[in-house]
């Protein structure tokens, strides 16, 4: 088959994209990339090795728009749409894949004007506008949180599986604010910080480039030597050794700690488009596998709550909600439409 993936804007989509292009590049498909100058794509793709053809498209986000500048953003969604159904139409596709995110807009159009068969992924509990959209025209919308013939395992990388444990007590915590950071987060892990030091539990904080000099040096300043990381690509061999996460609740991370069995507090950015990190936080606190709380200044105390109970059922309850080869299934259920 020869299959277009589009999709990003941001890591969260786009490292969907690469999991599923890699599983059907892996089965002997074709694949396309069709992305935009805007956001993360070309930093992900541009020199990728993986790809048949990229294309970045100029484009920019619509929603966030208001008056002249929607006009000019649909626009440029309409321009790139007409170039998108000529990329397919040469590239001879027989499926387009969306990832979501506003560089999905064109190519996803594109599909259903070219009539060529589209597949949604849904990374969100809450669908975002554009898959909301596209929904009744896609031959198969798959999605984590919903039951029955769309539900399906999220695509995370195998690594997380393969050292997942069950916790049955704390020794180390790990505090996860998403590659940018989290100043909230930042702040929190150290007011708690003496607190788990007396605990002896020990502390990696992943804190963002901007965050990384300012918490070293309140760490320093309060005695406490704490694994702090900027920035990092090794996030599961961290997790591997944490019992306890703090986290966003993007859902990427979300998933990867459900794959990994680590029970986490999660704290969802109050600004998220249609508050979705909280619904995604809310599909694991449904099925009592964690902790959400909004931003407050209460939290210590609740946060405090969780890691002093008993850990081993939510850890043990994160196993039964992802199973391994998510994005294998996805491309099965593709190739037998």
């Amino acid at each position: 088959m020869n299959i277009v993936f589009t999709g990003g804007g941001t890591g969260g989509h786009l490292v969907i994209a690469l999991a599923l292009a890699q599983t059907a590049r892996e089965r002997g498909h074709r694949v396309m990339f069709i992305g935009s100058t805007s956001g993360q794509d070309r930093q992900w793709f541009a020199n990728s090795t993986l790809f048949d053809e990229v294309h970045f498209l100029e484009t920019t986000g619509v929603v966030n728009k208001a008056g002249l500048g929607k006009i000019g953003a649909l626009w440029k969604v309409f321009k790139a749409s007409l170039k998108s159904r000529d990329l397919i139409q040469s590239f001879r596709a027989d499926a387009v894949v969306s990832v979501g995110g506003f560089s999905a807009a064109p190519a996803a159009l594109a599909a259903v004007v070219a009539r060529v068969p589209l597949y949604i992924h849904e990374q969100n509990a809450v669908t975002g506008k554009l898959n909301r959209l596209l929904r009744p025209y896609a031959e198969r919308f798959f999605s984590s949180y919903e039951e029955g013939e769309n539900h399906c395992d999220y695509p995370v990388h195998p690594r997380y599986f393969e050292n997942a444990r069950v916790r049955d007590g704390i020794k180390t915590v790990i505090f996860l604010g998403g590659s940018q950071g989290a100043k909230f987060i930042n702040d929190l892990a150290i007011e708690i910080a003496p607190w788990l030091q007396n605990g002896g539990i020990h502390i990696i904080h992943q804190c963002g480039l901007k965050e990384e000099e300012r918490v070293r040096a309140a760490y320093h300043t309060l005695g406490i030597e704490a694994e702090v990381y900027g920035f990092t690509t090794q996030i599961a061999e961290l997790c591997e050794r944490s019992d306890f996460a703090i986290s966003r609740s993007g859902a990427s991370t979300l998933w990867e700690l459900c794959a990994a069995k680590i029970p986490a507090f999660f704290i969802p950015f109050p600004y998220a488009a249609a508050d979705h990190q909280y619904h995604n936080a809310r599909y694991v606190i449904d099925h009592n596998a964690g902790w959400c709380e909004r931003q407050n200044d209460g939290i210590v105390l609740k946060l405090q709550e969780a890691i002093l109970s008993d850990i081993r059922s939510k850890s043990e309850a994160l196993g039964e909600l992802i199973k391994p080869d998510g994005a294998l299934h996805i491309i099965e259920k593709i190739e037998k439409r």
